[in-house]
């Protein structure tokens, strides 16, 4: 393959970096001045103003966790791309600090696209990053022209940073456009990049390469090519060694596959994130073992990153809209993050991502409503009116007899709601927006496996903000993210069940207070 990684990184400056950061921060406010709050997050991560996408540079570092993302500032819509920040010492409390990238160098002037960051052997940080302009220089319509770049903080509170340029171009011959989004790891003495490609022939895969010092790398090969044709582009990959509780070792690649089509209860939106395991050696191919999964079942979920804080895994997704109508972009802001997930290899070899720990430190008081039994097509109201709240629910399966039961959320006087349900006829959770007044609908569904199917209980976690939901069940084997655009006036939920009993063996309800983002 043709010689495109330089010797020395390529800077080639075109505008003031400190000015584009000045003008992007005046117009995140300007939006932020003028924002509509009755969807805006109260305990997920979105930007003051404008329009987010996926999260990058997921470090804890010098003490501090440090969440950066994709920012338009300039309106609520996908657009050239910056990188926005906030940073927490807990993970429950936030604080927004200054956007760190805009587009100032040649081959990034039409966005800084996502990346990773990465604590070196010497302790110092480097991001690493896609740098994007248009090949036709003006527009999509002749696809991308990508590369990775480097950048280093100038501080530990990586309030800025410092570009250093390109570190590795892109053969164009062997590329079919895309050609983005950097993964960095170590093992043994060499450094690994990883990102996602288009090849020649339009197949999704994830090259790899090497590094002795973090700045010059050589290309080794396709770390991973997608088996499915029709899959053109992996997106936002992740890459990293996993071990269960006996201390076996596995490794998880993730992606999120552009072009799959639907089927059944998978790939139902645009493009879905999801993963694999197997095994790895350096210098070698991913060796699936297991068959692609998705990360998340809602409606709203891709481009997850994870970073390891040197005792869990830990991941971050982005919940996209793209659905219209996208009702949030009129109210000055678009988009935010899901809630922190631990990956856990459980005992059943496959992946489960509870929200981390620290979200317990959420709850300002707790309701406990103890067992609760229900009739055939009964219910009850749990909560007059919730703007944040989690929900801890465990269903007796084997005492129930209900074909569909669970929680309706964001209730409000015109009728509309979203309906976190089990629904045993199909043996899903789902997630169901058919009665929404607002935003897209239809349903997304979670199949449980056969164990989850004959054991006795089954254990709920709902997370609801002002306009998302969050659903983790059985401990975070199956998660489910989506919008839930909810109706003027109060947001009841309510406890309900069809065509049968339900039998609760505990419900609690922890109102949950503000990150500080808002």
């Amino acid at each position: 393959m043709t010689d495109f990684t330089p010797n020395e990184p390529v800077l080639t400056p075109i505008k003031n970096h400190a000015e584009e950061l000045a003008k992007a921060e005046a117009s995140v406010a300007s939006l932020a001045a003028g924002r509509n709050n009755r969807w805006y997050p109260k305990f997920h991560i979105a930007s003051n103003g404008g329009w987010i996408n996926d999260p990058n540079g997921l470090c804890h570092y010098k003490g501090r966790w440090h969440v950066f993302y994709q920012l338009h500032p300039y309106g609520t819509q996908w657009g050239p791309m910056h990188w926005g920040h906030v940073s927490s010492k807990d993970m429950v409390h936030w604080k927004r600090e200054p956007i760190m990238f805009a587009p100032s160098l040649e081959q990034e002037k039409d966005g800084v696209f996502s990346g990773s960051a990465v604590i070196g052997d010497d302790g110092r940080l480097r991001f690493y990053y896609t740098g994007h302009r248009w090949a036709n220089g003006k527009d999509n319509t002749g696809g991308d022209w990508q590369v990775q770049m480097l950048a280093e903080p100038d501080d530990d509170e990586l309030t800025s940073a410092t570009k250093r340029g390109m570190v590795i171009d892109c053969p164009t011959d062997k590329v079919d456009h895309h050609y983005r989004d950097p993964k960095v790891w170590k093992t043994g003495d060499t450094w690994y990049m990883t990102f996602g490609v288009s090849s020649a022939q339009k197949r999704g895969q994830m090259w790899l390469f090497s590094s002795k010092d973090m700045v010059r790398w050589t290309y080794e090969r396709v770390l991973f090519e997608h088996p499915d044709p029709n899959v053109f582009m992996l997106e936002c990959p992740d890459f990293f060694p996993i071990r269960d509780a006996q201390g076996n070792e596995k490794w998880v690649i993730g992606f999120s596959a552009m072009g799959a089509k639907p089927r059944g209860f998978m790939n139902r939106n645009a493009n879905n994130a999801g993963y694999m395991i197997g095994t790895w050696a350096p210098g070698k191919a991913f060796h699936p073992e297991t068959e692609f999964r998705p990360w998340d079942c809602g409606h709203n979920y891709y481009a997850p990153q994870s970073f390891n804080d040197g005792k869990r895994q830990i991941v971050y997704g982005w919940m996209s809209p793209f659905a219209t109508p996208i009702c949030m972009e009129d109210d000055g802001w678009c988009g935010n993050l899901t809630l922190p997930r631990e990956i856990i290899l459980g005992a059943d070899g496959d992946l489960h991502t509870p929200p981390v720990a620290e979200m317990e430190g959420l709850r300002e008081d707790t309701v406990d409503f103890g067992a609760i039994s229900l009739d055939a097509n009964d219910g009850r109201i749990i909560a007059d009116d919730a703007e944040a709240v989690e929900i801890e629910l465990t269903i007796d399966l084997a005492a129930s007899t209900a074909e569909r039961a669970g929680l309706k959320v964001h209730a409000t006087p015109d009728g509309a709601y979203t309906y976190i349900a089990f629904d045993a006829q199909i043996g899903c959770i789902v997630l169901d927006r058919q009665a929404n007044a607002r935003g897209d609908r239809g349903y997304r569904a979670a199949p449980l496996s056969e164990a989850e199917l004959a054991a006795d209980e089954l254990t709920l976690r709902v997370f609801v903000d002002r306009g998302c939901v969050e659903t983790y069940a059985n401990g975070g084997h199956q998660v489910m993210s989506s919008y839930s655009y909810a109706s003027v006036g109060s947001r009841a939920i309510e406890l309900v069940t069809e065509s049968g009993t339900l039998e609760v063996k505990s419900l609690k309800l922890h109102h949950l207070k503000s990150i500080g983002l808002e």
